[in-house]
């Protein structure tokens, strides 16, 4: 396993390109259905896979965290996906992946990984409403293998917000609201627990906002909003002040959206904000050397709005 993992840091090139590298792995037979059902997992959230080690349970944890384990001298909550998505299984879980996000470090226990499947966003799809049912929306995307096998993506950013337990109320205690209703931003983000972060953060600036579940969506909606400054004979800055993107999403990444906004003149003066939980340094500069005016880690309202209030008030401000 660790030799299928060895050249993760070389994947990282992929950004840009509307690609990515999924790990796969299974959770186990489905005891209400009898299937074994195949998830993914983003190689640039995967720091190793390792046999499970022995987990010390700890108090006050939800059912799903089955503990901690050592791990290199830094203690890691350990979450069991099955138990988790609610999948009754009696299948052993005997691998765990150790996956880094959001400045976090996590095991996840499954019963087996698979490989690395490399593939093109725009073959990921949003998930159709009653698999998103079904799954109480913990699906943000899918595609189906040549064998015709179904891969789903897991929301790991709502795996972590659930099972540390943000305490919401400190996140977003301090916020003031710094706009008039003239401000708007645009947001593109997959999942449902980063979609609920961005707009309570919005609202309590007083930023109005249009928000997309990816950025295919995200674009089709700022191309009409251009259509529309073009034919009223005014600057889409008028009516767009920032765009917010995250970097995983289907159809098309955060990559490419800022790529597509930054090669079109009529956006120009616009500035694109990049929020992710792809922590690492060579994820930022990757958004960076694609035009991407600042990097804001997701899960940290502060700084979100310390930098809408620095790039968006504050180029309203000269521009008026």
């Amino acid at each position: 396993m660790s030799e299928m993992l060895k050249n993760i840091d070389a994947r990282t090139r992929l950004a840009g390109t509307n690609k990515l590298e999924i790990l796969l792995f299974a959770l186990g037979v489905d005891s209400r259905t009898g299937r074994r059902e195949t998830f993914g997992i983003n190689v640039f959230k995967v720091r190793e896979v390792m046999r499970t080690p022995a987990i010390t349970a700890a108090p006050e944890m939800t059912a799903a965290v089955k503990g901690m384990v050592s791990l290199r001298g830094a203690l890691v909550p350990v979450v069991d996906l099955a138990e988790y998505i609610g999948m009754p299984s009696e299948t052993p879980r005997e691998v765990m992946i150790v996956t880094e996000y959001n400045g976090h470090t996590q095991g996840f226990l499954v019963e087996a990984v698979d490989t690395i499947l490399r593939l093109d966003w725009s073959q990921m799809r949003v998930p159709p409403e009653m698999l998103t049912s079904n799954l109480g929306g913990l699906v943000t995307a899918v595609t189906e293998l040549p064998d015709g096998c179904l891969v789903m993506m897991l929301d790991v950013e709502r795996v972590l917000s659930e099972t540390t337990k943000y305490d919401d109320a400190f996140m977003f205690k301090d916020l003031k609201r710094i706009a008039d209703d003239d401000v708007t931003v645009f947001f593109a983000d997959d999942s449902s627990v980063a979609r609920s972060q961005i707009t309570r953060t919005l609202d309590a600036l007083g930023i109005k906002y249009v928000g997309s579940v990816n950025g295919r969506a995200a674009w089709d909606e700022l191309q009409k909003v251009a259509a529309y400054a073009t034919s009223a004979g005014k600057p889409v800055s008028d009516l767009v002040q920032a765009v917010l993107t995250d970097v995983e999403m289907p159809e098309m990444d955060g990559f490419i959206l800022t790529k597509n906004i930054k090669s079109d003149p009529r956006f120009v003066g616009i500035p694109v904000i990049m929020h992710s939980s792809l922590s690492g340094s060579s994820n930022q500069q990757l958004g960076l050397s694609v035009g991407v005016d600042e990097y804001v880690p997701k899960f940290e309202p502060q700084r979100l709005a310390e930098t809408l209030a620095r790039l968006v008030i504050n180029n309203k401000l000269q521009g008026d």
